[in-house]
């Protein structure tokens, strides 16, 4: 198959980017990491001390951003944010930005324009179900709420922030019920994706799960 879409979904630290990542560079893919454009945003209104429950105050703004994935870096307006939007004070606020419609609407426009013509994996919460429904493999990760929100405060201690395991769990289910009850394209398992549940798995096993799903139903 010359072109063809992998939509990679599931909830906050179910592995998505990490092993999207892995299975992008395996199969020689463009990978999106459409959580981070959505990071991207939130950094701008955070930065910005802009009201985020203010609807109209956000779509006031939205001209302003400018997003850009160049190789591994993040872009907002010319500079590199990549780890300024993995910080804890982005992700408290990244679903409910990510909830508004504006804000949705922009960022999809640029996910379809950037994915056109090419071999392409994205990880997200609505790539299979909004951006792709006709993409051409569907996975849905899974993971314990317990296991994800270890795997956040190892990542956090890995770049020198210290959070605890109860603060990071309260944080998840949040964003959990946040991104599966929002009105705007929720957090949901595609009718035709298939559910891969990495609690018990390791990186390099998610990995080969997900790389067997793929060489069965494209080839490669």
């Amino acid at each position: 198959m010359k072109n063809y879409i992998i939509a990679l979904d599931g909830p906050a630290g179910s592995g998505k980017s990490t092993i999207a990542k892995i299975i992008a560079k395996n199969f020689e893919l463009t990978y999106l990491d459409t959580g981070a454009m959505y990071r991207m945003v939130a950094l701008y209104i955070l930065e910005n001390n802009i009201d985020y429950n203010n609807i109209q105050a956000v779509e006031d703004i939205l001209h302003n951003i400018k997003v850009d994935i160049i190789g591994d870096k993040f872009i907002l307006n010319n500079i590199d944010v990549s780890l300024k939007i993995r910080t804890p004070e982005v992700t408290k606020i990244v679903s409910p930005v990510s909830a508004i419609k504006a804000v949705r609407t922009k960022l999809v426009d640029l996910q379809r324009e950037i994915s056109k013509g090419k071999k392409v994996i994205l990880d997200g919460r609505d790539i299979g179900t909004v951006v792709f429904p006709n993409a051409d493999l569907k996975v849905f990760l899974i993971a314990s709420p317990e296991e994800r929100a270890k795997r956040r405060v190892r990542d956090y201690a890995s770049r020198g922030i210290n959070e605890d395991f109860e603060t990071v769990l309260k944080d998840i289910l949040e964003r959990d019920h946040i991104d599966s009850t929002r009105k705007e394209s929720p957090l949901k398992k595609a009718d035709d994706a298939v559910e891969v549940d990495t609690s018990l798995l390791n990186i390099e096993e998610s990995v080969n799960a997900i790389s067997q799903l793929i060489k069965e139903k494209i080839g490669g």
